[in-house]
């Protein structure tokens, strides 16, 4: 994983409790500049990679809203962060914003105390659903990466903890990084880790700065061993001419680098790429390889997303059978992990 050294760190005065005050610490040769609220910066000079490099934002999360899923969880928990270090292409995250520095929130045992409560009001026991046979599932890591927040502060760790000894709750989130000091966080098998999967000359096309196929490949059986629930992720599903053919060659590659315990309960999830203009147009400035591949009108949709952006997915009849050809290939090579869902 690449090392984050920001030349700027903003922050809110709340934000500097005593984690916060350590990650300020961290970085004694940036810049330090206080400002009022956290998703109001200052006008940044440099582009779209250079302020993920160079700036890091802390901040106290005042939304402490668990807010329901259903797919990869039950929940999605408050943010632990905002931001992420890499640039994928396709990322939501950095839609409607000219730059998205990494924005860590200090405020964890808030976080979590939110959570706790949010469900401790659910009924129980739970009713046996795919994000978990027993427990209630929250994605902690929907607008960042975990395995990055992970290297800024002890947030992440603290997180994990929290929710090896809740007796009712589950954490879950998917990542393109691999961080070793994860590795000794215990987590008992009380948090999932998704490492998102794409074949390896798309990924290294549209997940800009993330960890290569290789390391995401070799650190699944090192993350099973260390107690925490594996799966994979195949996201974002991208259709272009000999598709299958790839991700053949990644079935085949996991097949080869799972070991045979995990195979016996690792599943997956599968979703097909969702673009969106306002990306589209700024990804010609930067990343315009990608837009080759992921800007394609011939064979997608328009829709308009529940935040007002027009956001474009594959037509719906071509989408319905790529996603049985997609099951079929799945079932020939790796029929071992199931697919949770698809769409």
């Amino acid at each position: 994983m690449h090392k984050f050294a920001p030349t700027t760190v903003f922050y809110t005065p709340d934000a500097l409790n005593e984690r916060g005050q350590k990650v300020l610490h961290a970085y004694p040769a940036a810049a330090q500049q206080e400002i009022a609220q956290h998703n109001r910066l200052p006008l940044l000079e440099g582009n779209h990679y250079q302020v993920k490099s160079e700036v890091l934002v802390l901040g106290r999360l005042k939304s402490l809203t668990c807010r329901a899923s259903g797919r990869s969880s039950d929940f999605i928990a408050p943010s632990l962060a905002n931001g992420c270090f890499g640039a994928c292409a396709y990322c939501y995250v950095d839609r409607n914003k000219n730059v998205n520095p990494i924005t860590l929130f200090t405020n964890t045992e808030e976080i979590l105390a939110a959570v706790d409560k949010h469900v401790q009001q659910q009924v129980w026991p739970k009713i046996p659903n795919q994000t978990h046979a027993r427990y209630y599932t929250y994605d902690i890591g929907c607008n960042s990466d975990v395995s990055v927040d992970a290297s800024l502060s002890d947030s992440v760790q603290t997180t994990i903890g929290f929710f090896r000894e809740h007796p009712k709750a589950f954490a879950t989130f998917a990542t393109k990084f691999v961080n070793q000091e994860m590795l000794s966080y215990d987590p008992q098998e009380k948090t999932r880790i998704r490492f998102s999967l794409l074949p390896q000359q798309v990924s290294k096309l549209v997940d800009v700065r993330t960890d290569s196929l290789a390391k995401r490949l070799a650190a699944i059986n090192d993350f099973y061993q260390a107690g925490y629930d594996v799966q994979v992720n195949f996201s974002p599903v991208i259709v272009y001419r000999g598709w299958l053919e790839d991700y053949r060659e990644l079935f085949e590659q996991l097949n080869e680098a799972v070991h045979p315990k995990l195979k016996e309960k690792m599943s997956c999830e599968v979703i097909f790429l969702t673009h969106n203009q306002w990306q589209h147009e700024a990804n010609l400035a930067i990343n315009p390889r990608a837009e080759e591949l992921i800007w394609a009108p011939k064979i997608q949709e328009t829709k308009q997303s529940q935040f007002g952006g027009i956001n474009v997915r594959y037509q719906y009849q071509r989408k319905a059978r790529w996603i049985s050809e997609f099951k079929a290939l799945q079932q020939e090579v790796i029929p071992w992990c199931d697919i949770r869902y698809i769409f």
